[in-house]
């Protein structure tokens, strides 16, 4: 892990024998080399094995190259998880500056190891709904990281958002938007980073089939399952996407038949490249001044926003 520092030779040292040994000059230790910086996609699930469902595809191909959050919303079977754990391995390849901090974090936890001694791929976390608010965002008498802090750079990832706690998913707002927690407690305080994409799925009511002939639940009952997700929580989410239920056709298909994860990863890392070269790390993260040089609106362009926003 130490080897990673720049500016300074790290020598490893098994056995306080072996640093007197080196010390006094009978033994030389020689300086840890740095491990190759590489993630490993091989073996994560493909985008391939998903039929149908272009319009979710894309747009979590969109949310990963930009860095977005998504809310995807579907009756039960439709893929909404299976599209989210695919999300690994579409994700841009991580910076050095972007791996060690996110190995600090790891390393505070005891999650870093001699054969794993840096984070090289996005974190994708996924914690269940049962988890709680201390949890989430970290905490104990001694300060620990929570699970927003171990997506930093990465994925967290929330199936069947209704179901988690109101206070769980409270605690989530001021890290998405300041990019960094604050835990205080009697014996003291830390701040860990918390830059993550949120991705989360959910059913549109209890049953799952609102929209459809055989949904079971009342219109009172749609609206109070909806209204577990807070306003402010919704309105940091960037793209809402649905996900309908395939007809038999489309699942009856051949498997093996959709774009490869590989292929749309390298779209991803290309569109990332870009908005580098403005100067951000990603656009769900541009500044006004970027926005407005970068983002400027044509006439048309302008008057259809003016009138989506009148109208919405």
């Amino acid at each position: 892990e130490a080897s990673f520092a720049e500016g300074v030779s790290v020598y490893p040292v098994s056995h306080v024998h072996k640093l007197i040994s080196h010390l006094n000059g009978s033994l030389e230790i020689e300086p840890a080399s740095k491990p190759e910086l590489h993630a490993d996609a091989q073996n994560l699930p493909d985008f391939a094995d998903v039929k149908g469902q272009y319009a979710a595809k894309r747009a979590l191909e969109i949310a990963a190259a930009g860095g977005h959050n998504v809310l995807m919303s579907g009756p039960p079977g439709a893929g909404k998880s299976m599209l989210a754990k695919r999300l690994p391995g579409i994700l841009p390849d991580m910076s050095l500056q972007e791996a060690l901090e996110t190995t600090e974090i790891y390393s505070v936890m005891g999650l870093t190891s001699r054969e794993n001694p840096l984070i090289a791929a996005r974190p994708f976390r996924s914690p269940h709904h049962t988890v709680s608010a201390v949890a989430m965002a970290g905490g104990g008498s001694n300060p620990k990281p929570g699970e927003i802090s171990l997506s930093h750079n990465g994925v967290l990832f929330l199936d069947e958002l209704p179901e988690f706690k109101p206070d769980t998913l409270e605690v989530l707002r001021q890290p998405m938007e300041d990019g960094r927690v604050t835990i205080s407690r009697a014996s003291g305080g830390a701040t860990y980073p918390s830059r993550f994409m949120l991705v989360c799925a959910m059913n549109p009511c209890k049953c799952g089939w609102y929209g459809y002939p055989r949904c079971t639940c009342s219109e009172a009952s749609v609206r109070r399952y909806q209204e577990r997700i807070s306003g402010p929580l919704l309105d940091r989410i960037d793209i809402f996407v649905d996900v309908p239920p395939l007809d038999f056709e489309e699942l009856s298909q051949r498997g093996g038949e959709g774009e490869p994860s590989a292929v749309i990863r390298a779209r991803v890392n290309a569109a990332r490249e870009r908005q580098r070269k403005r100067g951000v790390e990603s656009n769900a993260s541009m500044p006004p001044q970027a926005i407005n040089e970068f983002c400027a609106l044509s006439g048309e362009c302008k008057k259809l926003m003016q009138s989506a926003y009148e109208r919405l």
